[in-house]
């Protein structure tokens, strides 16, 4: 069961904060946001029904993440005992088999997909589908390619529509707005994921494995500013198609502000400072999402809508 716990990585719940932010309104970021989006858009959506999507969403994101640690775990238990930072894993450690292992994974599958098909909309539920192969192709990523960020961007933030989808009244995603802000938050994802793998970048390089670290180089911090910059400027060019106001933008600045502070404070030779930088990472997500929740509540009550 210990182990169990491990594969999931339910002792460190940074991945459920990037999954959830961007979709929920108070917990996995993309569905987050876009909750609090529609929030804001439709004045027929109620406070109520913006919460209970929300808390939906978490034990959905929850089990996104746990499911994607666990198949990581299990395709990569071999690169795992030769990295220092991972090779007290479950696995490489031998504290569950690889057959319970993939055992456990079954199971989550089973559970994952009855949830889904339950919890979810219909057409939520079809936005998510062309996602579901990279929950496998990017455990593999980093032995082909160092781009291994882009796919994890793109499945962890689909969310961005389904949040939207699963609130809104008539089912409809607008596109146009999402689209630039689900683009921006893989850019996110490109950020703050090629910070972290400085981390095994010495190790990466001695067996032989891809990684952005290992691409970037020395030029990390400054292309890493670019994808930050680019994923500030497409969140606030979709915030502006969806009519988002002061707070938003201030929300967006203050969260610029922490996110450029951390990467100026980040040395890629140092593995705490890299990992200091990761961990402003649901900082940043929840200073957003409250810029969009606060500036929600604001237009509601000045345009005088019920909450």
């Amino acid at each position: 069961m210990q182990a169990c716990w491990e594969l999931c990585r339910l002792h460190n719940n940074i991945g459920f904060w990037v999954v959830w932010l961007p979709t929920g309104k108070a917990t996995g970021f993309s569905r987050s946001w876009s909750i609090a989006m529609a929030y804001r858009a439709q004045p027929a959506i109620s406070a109520e029904d913006a919460i209970l999507c929300a808390l939906v969403y978490v034990p959905l994101c929850f089990g996104i993440k746990s499911l994607i640690m666990t198949i990581d775990d299990l395709l990569d238990y071999d690169v795992d005992a030769l990295v220092e930072r991972t090779r007290d894993r479950a696995i490489p450690r031998g504290a569950i088999s690889l057959g319970r292992a993939w055992l456990f994974f079954g199971i989550q599958v089973v559970s994952g997909v009855y949830l889904a098909t339950t919890a979810l909309s219909t057409t939520a539920l079809y936005t998510s589908m062309p996602v579901w192969p990279l929950y496998i192709i990017y455990p593999t990523c980093k032995r082909w390619t160092n781009l291994a960020p882009i796919p994890l961007g793109l499945m962890f933030k689909v969310g961005i529509f389904m949040g939207w989808s699963d609130l809104s009244r008539d089912g409809r995603i607008p596109w146009s707005t999402l689209v630039p802000i689900y683009l921006g938050a893989c850019l996110w994802t490109i950020t703050y994921e090629t910070v972290y793998q400085h981390q095994d970048k010495f190790d990466d390089a001695m067996i032989g494995l891809n990684s952005p670290a290992r691409l970037c180089g020395e030029y990390t911090i400054p292309v890493c500013t670019a994808t930050a910059i680019g994923f500030l400027a497409l969140l606030t060019y979709g915030g502006t198609l969806n009519g988002q106001g002061a707070a938003f933008y201030i929300g967006v600045a203050v969260a610029g502000g922490t996110l450029f502070r951390s990467l100026a404070k980040t040395n890629i030779d140092s593995p705490e400072t890299c990992k200091d930088m990761f961990l402003t990472t649901p900082l940043v997500g929840q200073i957003i999402l409250g810029g969009f929740v606060a500036d929600a509540v604001f237009h509601r009550i000045i345009h005088g809508i019920a909450l």
